[in-house]
């Protein structure tokens, strides 16, 4: 399957992508489309023979619980809907909590990195099957971009990702902007784990900007993408002729000339790279001489130094089997999370400041989102939003919707008397009203007192 050239499509910059020349597909947000029915732009794009791959962030097919069956119909009825050849997800856990430990659910907002163990391979593993078989089409896995790193891990990246494509069959997306990245804030080289994965599975790759601040690259689909990153490209050329090559851009959109001079960049790298492609192996296969022949998980495990895994009873490599594994992977899961964004301890062995760096991130990624959904909010609070709703953060972790958010956020700012400004408050009171539609039971009789104080005595 050769997808070509692309760009992530994005509403805001709807009419950029179908002005640009030489586009061959396009990446959606599966959670951003309707199930029903498409924006007319992806319309007229199918309708010109653009593919549309829709891409999901919601699955958290690394986290402890197997996938959600309404998470996995609906991305499987966007994949429908759109006709596309294929569905990318992502290796991470998105959430944590619930009946597995017996504690409050909790959201992360992000994409957060799952430990390479034995023990979150076998979960993945699994859940990646029960993905594989409620969709209609092949899945394609990317490796994300991470600010912290699990103590203790057993494996390195591109041993894990061999591992998991060697058990499940599962395609990979490969972000070399992540890989930059977990090369500045983890140490991790890029062309080691690009020897050590197998560069046969890549469904496609995605290339996208960052910045770096104070030593750390934080991964921002919101500026150009850098040459560091094109040469992370070159690497992966140099192994492989990738089926497709998307540019990603989530924020600061530029202007559809920017976009396409750095498509061409894009495409300039990999003309240079191909040069030193090494021929297809016998069966098909490519890579690098030094990476050499992939033709089985306990070669793979000899050449790059890693024991087979301990026998434990009870133990199969492609089932997780007793629920041990998944109470485990939960109770670690848990602890991170409600670390980053519920303030409790920081479990034992990870980096404090890097904590605190990614707790800091998730917030300021929250409350980004959430002036996304409910604009008005930034516009009534003006400079006071992002002070006030960082607060707030601090000490309300998400556990449902950002829409939910927005409202509770409104809520916590109006009982706490805020704000200041009379008129920004009646504008508030009313927002909040309009939007949260009859009093859930057992809600603090605080709000509607100060509410009706604001709009009958003003």
């Amino acid at each position: 399957m050769k997808l070509g050239i692309g760009i992530g499509w994005r509403p805001e910059i709807a009419d950029e992508v179908e002005a640009l020349a030489g586009i061959d597909w396009v990446e959606a947000v599966a959670e951003n489309l309707c199930a029903d029915h498409l924006p007319d732009s992806l319309v007229r794009l199918r309708e010109r023979g653009v593919t549309v791959v829709p891409h999901g962030v919601a699955l958290g097919l690394g986290g402890a619980d197997r996938p959600d069956p309404g998470r996995l119909a609906a991305l499987a009825a966007r994949a429908e809907l759109l006709g596309t050849p294929l569905v990318t997800e992502h290796i991470a856990f998105v959430r944590a909590g619930g009946p597995l430990t017996a504690s409050p659910r909790l959201e992360a907002g992000h994409l957060l990195p799952v430990a390479r163990t034995w023990d979150a391979l076998d979960v993945l593993c699994e859940n990646v099957r029960i993905a594989q078989d409620s969709l209609p089409v092949p899945l394609a896995l990317e490796n994300i971009a991470a600010l912290i790193s699990w103590p203790g891990e057993e494996l390195t990246e591109g041993q894990f990702l061999a591992e998991l494509v060697e058990r499940t069959g599962v395609r990979l997306l490969i972000d070399v902007a992540n890989l930059h990245t977990n090369h500045v804030n983890l140490g991790q080289d890029p062309a080691k784990a690009l020897d050590e994965l197998p560069v046969e599975a890549i469904a496609y790759v995605h290339v996208a900007g960052g910045v770096e601040k104070n030593g750390v690259w934080h991964d921002t689909h919101a500026h150009p993408v850098s040459a560091p990153v094109l040469e992370v490209l070159a690497e992966l050329r140099s192994r492989v002729d990738p089926p497709g090559v998307l540019l990603e851009r989530d924020d600061a959109f530029p202007p559809g000339a920017e976009l396409a001079g750095e498509l061409d960049a894009i495409r300039a790298t990999l003309r240079r790279a191909a040069t030193g492609r090494v021929p297809a192996e016998a069966g098909g296969r490519t890579g690098t001489a030094e990476a050499g022949e992939r033709t089985g998980t306990s070669e793979a495990r000899e050449r790059t130094g890693v024991a087979d895994p301990a026998p434990a009873e009870g133990r199969v490599a492609a089932d997780p089997g007793p629920a041990g594994t998944r109470d485990r992977t939960a109770v670690a899961q848990t602890a991170l999370l409600s670390a980053l964004v519920a303030g409790t301890p920081a479990p034992e062995g990870f980096d404090h400041r890097r904590l605190r760096v990614q707790s800091r991130a998730l917030a300021a990624k929250r409350a980004d989102v959430v002036a996304k959904v409910a604009p008005e909010l930034p516009e009534i609070l003006g400079d006071g939003y992002r002070p006030a709703f960082l607060a707030y953060a601090g000490g309300h972790p998400l556990s449902g919707g950002y829409r939910r958010d927005a409202l509770d956020f409104a809520e916590h700012v109006l009982i706490a008397g805020g704000p200041a400004d009379p008129v920004a408050r009646r504008r508030l009171t009313y927002w909040w009203q309009d939007r949260s539609g009859a009093r859930p039971p057992g809600r603090t009789t605080r709000l509607v007192r100060a509410a009706r104080a604001v709009l009958v005595g003003k």
